[in-house]
């Protein structure tokens, strides 16, 4: 008699391609990052009593992956005390002001991610493995800033600390990669972008 396929297992597939998309941007190689989710996977398989069935699966998961992709950094001497305690900086353990919360998600920002294409991911591999791992599960995963600090293992203000700076980063190195690609010809930096003139040039050629 053949037995019906286990739920877990068969959930656990189903994930793999999204755990192998994030282990891809974290690691920025094929091979590492299929490393990376086997790892993952077995860790899960060892674990399965701890899931919660009626949880978010696909957030155990990656908080799996994400303490195994920081263990493997520390073992590498990449990442030290820094992915352990908070940023060395006011808003670090605290929330950050109003401004600054303003300014996470900026609308040139959100714009410069949905033109710059392949870019992006340029961007985002230049990025400390700390700040890369943020935005990753930030911008990319989607997940909330309390789920990204249960998986970086982190106080709430570090993550949202260290996406302000990633992202400024970010926004710096994707101006400039447009600015050479003659994608915003004669904008300046800090200024507002006419998302809807670059449009109209691309329409006409």
């Amino acid at each position: 008699m053949k037995l019906p396929p286990d739920p877990f297992d068969a959930a656990l597939s189903a994930h793999a391609a999204r755990l192998f998309g994030v282990a891809r941007r974290l690691t920025g190689r094929t091979d590492t990052a299929e490393d990376l989710v086997q790892d993952t996977l077995v860790k899960a398989l060892e674990a399965r009593a701890q899931f919660q069935p009626d949880t978010n699966m696909r957030a155990w998961l990656t908080r799996i992956l994400t303490n195994t992709y920081i263990n493997r950094l520390r073992h590498q001497g990449v990442v030290g005390r820094a992915m352990d305690v908070a940023d060395a900086e006011p808003s670090a353990d605290a929330w950050l002001s109003a401004s600054s919360l303003r300014g996470l998600r900026d609308p040139n920002y959100d714009a410069l991610l949905s033109i710059a294409g392949g870019e992006v991911g340029k961007a985002l591999d230049a990025l400390p493995a700390d700040f890369r791992l943020a935005v990753v599960l930030c911008d990319i995963e989607d997940f909330r800033y309390d789920e990204i600090a249960e998986m970086m293992g982190c106080p709430l203000g570090t993550v949202m600390s260290r996406l302000h700076r990633a992202r400024k980063l970010l926004q710096s190195a994707l101006f400039s990669q447009a600015r050479e690609l003659g994608i915003l010809p004669g904008v300046s930096p800090g200024e507002a972008i006419d998302f809807d003139a670059y449009r109209a040039r691309r329409a006409r050629g």
